[in-house]
């Protein structure tokens, strides 16, 4: 069970980025590669402003930073095991959602995909 202060924050942070997902598209965007603002406005389909707020989140979550680039500023996921860590997040909830082994489910509405 987690009982530092420290742990708990770090998660909960975590969890107030994967909230939106339009943050998600942008972890799962810089997981593939490093881009710049731009770029990944047009790709999300989304205006530069709204990017901009969720990009700040995120930053101010730890899980992305700015690198200078000339005059550009490129934004990369804070360090390559995020990455990792969004595949294995991914993995282990769809093997939970495809688990049909909880006793609770079908009574309580739970664990259903």
């Amino acid at each position: 069970m987690l009982t530092l202060a420290s742990d708990i924050e770090v998660l909960a942070r975590f969890g107030r980025a994967l909230a939106d997902p339009i943050r998600c598209r942008i972890l799962l965007a810089l997981r593939e590669a490093p881009t710049y603002p731009a770029d990944l406005a047009d790709a999300l389909g989304i205006s530069r402003s709204r990017l901009s707020n969720h990009l700040a989140c995120l930053r101010d979550c730890g899980l992305v930073v700015t690198v200078a680039d000339g005059r550009r500023t490129r934004y990369e996921l804070a360090d390559a095991r995020l990455g990792h860590a969004l595949d294995d997040l991914r993995a282990a909830v769809v093997a939970v959602a495809s688990d049909r082994t909880c006793t609770d489910a079908e009574t309580k509405g739970c664990c259903r995909p």
